[in-house]
């Protein structure tokens, strides 16, 4: 014998019908409450990227933009002060090798590269003194150029200070 489904009956006084309800009521709130946070978090991830690749927020900025450049080029501050060329020989061992630098220092403005001409003298035995340890092992490569600039800085600005240089930039480096 083959058995249908229950049937399940309810009599007046029975509260698992308004329960069963409440309860399904119940699920589908959690779920529309989830989808609709989800749905927030979607929009608000997909308006961040539209944003930053720039096809939303652009009021204004063509504008603004046309205006700087009707304004002409900004003037920068930044002032150079060349070194005279070094040739240093490099500490090879058996072998003379030598290193020879053409170097300016950057500074902010031109009132600076005035106050550090009279210590040019210090900055140049600086760099001297350093350069002569150095082993031709540590300028290979752009690490060891970019290792030699942050030191050269580090050395100028204790030779200069109150003075401070931005930074030291090569014009000629040749390795021999």
């Amino acid at each position: 014998m083959a058995k249908g489904p229950k049937k399940i009956e309810v009599e007046a006084g029975d509260d698992t019908a308004p329960a069963k309800a409440r309860r399904r009521f119940g699920l589908f709130r959690r779920k529309a409450v989830l989808a609709g946070a989800a749905l927030l978090v979607i929009a608000g991830g997909g308006g961040f990227g539209a944003m930053k690749m720039g096809l939303l927020g652009k009021h204004g900025g063509a504008e603004a933009e046309e205006a700087k450049a009707a304004e002409g080029p900004v003037k920068a501050a930044v002032s150079f002060v060349d070194l005279p060329e070094m040739t240093v020989n490099l500490d090879a061992g058996d072998r003379a090798q030598y290193l020879k630098v053409k170097i300016a220092l950057e500074v902010a403005e031109q009132k600076l590269a005035q106050d550090i001409q009279p210590m040019m003298p210090r900055v140049l035995d600086t760099f001297q003194t350093y350069m002569r340890e150095l082993r031709p092992a540590d300028l290979e490569g752009s690490a060891g150029l970019f290792r030699l600039k942050e030191e050269l800085t580090k050395r100028v600005n204790m030779a200069v200070y109150p003075a401070k240089v931005d930074a030291v930039l090569f014009k000629e480096i040749v390795v021999q």
